[in-house]
């Protein structure tokens, strides 16, 4: 049975004893970082044999936001702005982020890279802390949701799902997640325009969860805790694959394996883990179990949304974005 869980691997290529741990955990899918890359063809044969453990065609994801999240780089792919600096140097902003994550999905696809965790759609705001900020596509709900649509629009054209993050919502955090645990104190009704962007993309196939507290819901984090799950669920209405964000970040308390256990009980369909540490995903895999029929359900009907790239003409996309970076700087 497939396991309840996304992993990384600890280097560029699949040792057999990586390569046999994969295949007796048998995770729904793999994400990969920069450790991992290389070269295209060092990466086409890692995602081959990614898969080829499982014996199936599981999903392969990657954080390809642009900026300083960005694992495939020069010399061998495109350098891409960060998104809000993109979003702030473009003319027609909708198309431009059309095109780049047209393009981006274009590089990823060659590799065999299907699923990219974007577009993040929290809210940039003043407060917003830096590790965060320019990934954002906005600093209001509205400007958010078209923003993060036109990405999530270029990336399935290019034949690539996007995953919506970080629900309920990341941007009022003041503190790095990877370090602690942020946790705002803002109402209600100004969490209501945190939430506003997923629920206008509350259509999409797969989101990621934030490890915040939102103190006005919750004293918990929102991965681990069944109100914030249902807040997401009924309240924003995504009825997508739900991950959560990667579940070794020091935000949380607790073990690999009771951080696990508590985002699966608290409704999350997936656990990621991503620095690649055999322990740790062993623990993992063990406390997440397998694929309960509402999160096999979501998972099928994420990946039946999987299709071949429409036809693009690669280097008229680049020389129309080219030109909309350029023109705004010129007028």
């Amino acid at each position: 049975m497939t396991t309840a869980c996304i992993l990384g691997c600890a280097g560029p290529r699949l040792d057999h004893d990586t390569r046999r741990f994969m295949g007796d955990a048998d995770p729904w899918g793999f994400i990969l970082f920069g450790r991992n890359v290389e070269t295209p063809d060092q990466v086409r044969r890692l995602t081959h044999d990614l898969r080829d453990a499982v014996g199936r065609d599981a999903p392969v994801l990657v954080d390809q936001e642009g900026g300083r999240v960005q694992r495939l780089g020069p010399p061998h792919w495109r350098n891409w702005l960060p998104p809000l600096d993109h979003v702030f140097r473009a003319r027609n902003i909708e198309r431009a982020l059309w095109l780049r994550s047209r393009l981006m999905a274009d590089e990823l696809r060659a590799v065999g890279i299907d699923v990219n965790c974007a577009p993040t759609c929290d809210i940039a705001r003043d407060e917003t802390h830096p590790f965060l900020r320019n990934r954002c596509y906005g600093t209001d709900a509205a400007s958010v949701a078209r923003n993060a649509r036109a990405v999530a629009d270029g990336l399935l054209a290019g034949g690539v799902l996007p995953v919506i993050k970080h629900m309920p919502g990341h941007g009022r955090g003041r503190a790095d997640s990877h370090k602690t645990l942020p946790v705002v104190d803002a109402d209600e009704t100004a969490l209501a325009e945190d939430f506003a962007p997923f629920r206008a993309l509350r259509d999409l196939p797969m989101g990621m969860t934030a490890h915040i507290v939102l103190r006005a819901l919750s004293d918990l984090p929102a991965t681990r805790d069944p109100a914030m799950i249902a807040l997401i669920r009924d309240r924003i209405g995504f009825d997508g694959l739900l991950m959560t964000d990667d579940i070794s970040m020091e935000a949380l308390s607790g073990d690999i394996a009771e951080r696990s256990a508590a985002a699966i009980a608290a409704g999350c369909d997936l656990v990621l883990h991503c620095n690649g540490e055999k322990a740790e995903m062993e623990a993992c895999v063990a406390s997440c179990g397998s694929l309960s029929d509402d999160a096999a359900t979501r998972a099928d009907r994420a990946l039946a949304q999987r299709r071949d790239p429409d036809p693009v003409d690669v280097d008229a996309c680049d020389s129309e974005l080219a030109a909309l970076l350029q023109s705004f700087g010129d007028e």
